[in-house]
């Protein structure tokens, strides 16, 4: 990938927060590192370090959420607005980072509940984030490459929850209960995306577009409960 051209406010960030206590890498992400943006696209920033980490450059221009308090994939991060310019700061844990890119390459993986995730956020996201960014500055040690073993383990585990949300789905839909349909029926939806992901070996970073990059947009509700069902089902299998 080739290093966009940084906004001057955006590379004395970069500078100054490569030279903080306990900064191994600054790495570009997002759709500035993919070439999908446009002019109004944040500037996505992740910070990788190990131990303790020194976060007073971030907290000079807002907010920060300290490490941990996102989650143990999550972690912490701010949201900066840096003369008119957004700015995202992702803080990532390199110890985490390589712990679970290797777990990934034996096919292991965890799945949290993090707020604004449908059917969560998978560990091995992480490694991820690492092969859709752009390093600025310092080494990131993993290995990006889709591990044969998490294809196969991670495409049959959201198999499975697909199946056991549509289930669900088709059981809240004979009690006539149109919200919890849906709400399962939009999980099955994105369960489904991992799996087609995972088949075709693509990593996936959120959910955002997910449903697009795996062929399944257009996706809609029927006022029946019961048409629902079999039309997403249809879609899903198809």
């Amino acid at each position: 990938m080739t290093v966009p051209r940084l906004p001057a406010v955006v590379e004395r960030l970069v500078d100054a927060i490569s030279g903080s206590r306990g900064v191994v890498a600054v790495t570009l992400g997002g759709s500035r590192a993919t070439g999908a943006a446009d002019d109004a696209s944040d500037w996505d920033l992740g910070v990788f370090y190990r131990g303790e980490v020194d976060l007073e450059e971030v907290s000079r221009h807002g907010n920060v959420h300290l490490p941990g308090s996102w989650g143990r994939f999550m972690n912490g991060g701010a949201w900066l607005d840096i003369d008119g310019m957004a700015v995202d700061v992702i803080l990532r844990d390199l110890d985490t980072v390589e712990e679970w890119s290797a777990k990934a390459r034996r096919g292991e993986y965890e799945v949290d509940q993090l707020l604004g995730y449908i059917a969560g956020y998978p560990s091995y996201t992480l490694t991820a984030e690492v092969a859709s960014s752009i390093v600025l500055t310092g080494v990131i040690d993993v290995e990006t490459s889709y591990p044969e073993a998490l294809a196969a383990e991670a495409s049959s585990r959201w198999s499975f929850q697909r199946d056991f949300s549509l289930d669900y789905a088709r059981m809240h839909a004979e009690r006539g209960d149109r919200v919890a349909t849906m709400g399962n029926l939009v999980r099955a939806a994105m369960e489904e995306a991992h799996r087609r992901m995972c088949v075709d070996r693509r990593w996936v970073l959120n959910e955002k577009r997910l449903l697009g990059a795996a062929g399944l947009a257009g996706l809609e509700f029927d006022d029946d409960p019961d048409q629902m069902v079999d039309r997403f089902a249809a879609r899903l299998f198809g």
